[in-house]
């Protein structure tokens, strides 16, 4: 195995621990809120919204470590705050504790979502970076899959307070996540970038590639560092409009495509659609195991049809299920398998579409000076959106149909599709620095200059 694929599989071993995190809360659910007595809404705020609103932290904050401290010792921060969240959860004595920790784990989940993805992109070659960024979201959905089987496990092994063990057995991959990130080296880009460090970044370098022109890749990423400099450009800027647009809108279509609410409301959709016994297992398992295969299928095909050709492929699927769902709903031909395989199909387009692509995209349209800044930014909306979507959907749901809800999901593909075919370029195959060139706008100093040298010519 290559060192490059070894040390990309080790740093995205952080979306597992994201992924287990997140999931895990499930077979807490009702015996914590039955243990501590607490109403619907104490359970929702410090129960089971906890993490979600430290990711929404985590994802906000998560830039500043990954420059200042470096990507490397912000992955071991990470490890450190899944393992204090894991023993802390496990060993609660009361509702307020146990929500100090998850908002630790949740912030965590945030800032795994910048510094990972951030990573991986600064050391894979461009050909195959589509692929070893995916790593991270395969390795989030298997941290799912593996957290539901977990729970269903544990709750067989043990009759009284299976929750704890449930929430502490994550202590395991965390610690050795941990210890595998400590041989991970620094970034390469990150040591140029933040620490001058020429000679380091060339050992690093070396180590990944040693038959790689070593002196050219340098030569590129201090280039494309003196044309930032030079630019003088805040993160909002007009200078980087395009890069934090395409991010925003991959961020928020993730989002608005319903995947959430799918999943954190699978079982009451499937109880309106007259469904019954089935809801459990497919709600969990089966969409698990679906999201897991797709995934897996987009990571195949990302480096070979590119990042636009699957959302093409990813939205046709999501227009398809989500239209078909709606029918469903407004006709009330409701009670057979037609509304559960629809959503087999809709898991399995985003999983091979938009699952596959989002932290990949975000991490390759910004220049190394602010790409963290711009991961930071990318995540942000995907977390707000995905906690405002938790947030409002109870409500939604008690007040419409699945009818206009479904329609509504549809609409948005359908804008997804528009964003697809007219502004988001593919970025397959493009080193780092020549995407700056053509993401970034020039200073408006350096524009006229190069009319002017061009008029001469």
């Amino acid at each position: 195995m290559s060192r490059i694929v070894q040390w990309s599989i080790t740093v995205a071993l952080a979306g597992f621990l994201f992924g287990f995190d997140t999931a895990v809360i499930s077979g807490a659910d009702q015996p914590i809120q039955t243990l501590w007595g607490l109403s619907d809404l104490q359970h929702g705020l410090l129960i089971m919204s906890m993490a979600l609103w430290g990711t929404v932290i985590g994802a906000i904050g998560g830039n500043w470590p990954t420059d200042r401290l470096g990507r490397r010792a912000t992955l071991l921060l990470i490890g450190m705050l899944y393992l204090v969240s894991a023993i802390g959860s496990a060993l609660a004595t009361d509702p307020y504790w146990f929500s100090l920790f998850r908002l630790l784990g949740g912030i965590g989940v945030g800032i795994s979502s910048v510094a990972a993805p951030t990573y991986i992109s600064e050391i894979a070659p461009a050909k195959h970076r589509g692929t070893l960024v995916a790593l991270y979201q395969f390795n989030v959905v298997f941290g799912i899959l593996m957290a539901f089987i977990s729970n269903y496990v544990v709750g067989g092994l043990f009759e009284t307070n299976a929750w704890r063990w449930m929430l502490g057995i994550e202590i395991v991959p965390a610690l050795l996540y941990t210890l595998l990130i400590s041989r991970v080296p620094r970034s390469p880009r990150w040591l140029i970038l933040h620490r001058g460090d020429t000679q380091g970044a060339r050992e690093v370098l070396l180590r990944l590639d040693p038959a790689a022109d070593v002196d050219a890749q340098i030569a590129e990423i201090q280039a494309a560092e003196d044309s930032e400099e030079r630019a003088h450009a805040g993160f909002f800027s007009g200078r980087y409009r395009l890069p934090i647009l395409l991010a925003f809108l991959i961020a928020f279509f993730n989002q608005l495509s319903g995947i959430n609410f799918i999943i954190y409301y699978a079982p009451r959709v499937l109880e309106a659609a007259e469904l019954g016994a089935n809801t459990a297992l497919l709600s969990t398992a089966g969409i698990g195991l679906v999201n897991l295969v797709f995934t897996m299928l987009g990571m195949a095909l990302i480096d070979r049809l590119g990042r636009r050709t699957l959302l093409y492929i990813g939205s046709a699927g999501y227009l398809v299920s989500l239209v078909l769902i709606s029918r469903a709903f407004f006709s009330g031909e409701l009670g057979g398998l037609d509304v559960p395989l629809l959503l087999g199909l809709f898991i399995a387009a985003h999983a091979m579409s938009q699952g596959a692509i989002i932290w990949v995209f975000i991490s390759e349209v910004f220049p190394n000076h602010v790409r963290a800044r711009g991961q930071s930014f990318g995540s942000s909306v995907h977390w707000v959106c995905a906690a405002l979507i938790a947030l409002l959907m109870p409500w939604v749901l008690g007040t419409f149909s699945g009818g206009p809800v479904f329609a509504f999901f549809a609409v948005m593909m359908a804008l997804q599709l528009v964003f697809v075919m007219f502004l988001m370029p593919e970025t397959k195959g493009v080193s780092l620095e020549e995407l700056q060139k053509r993401l970034v706008r020039e200073p408006q100093g350096k524009r006229e200059a190069s009319s002017a040298a061009a008029q001469r010519a």
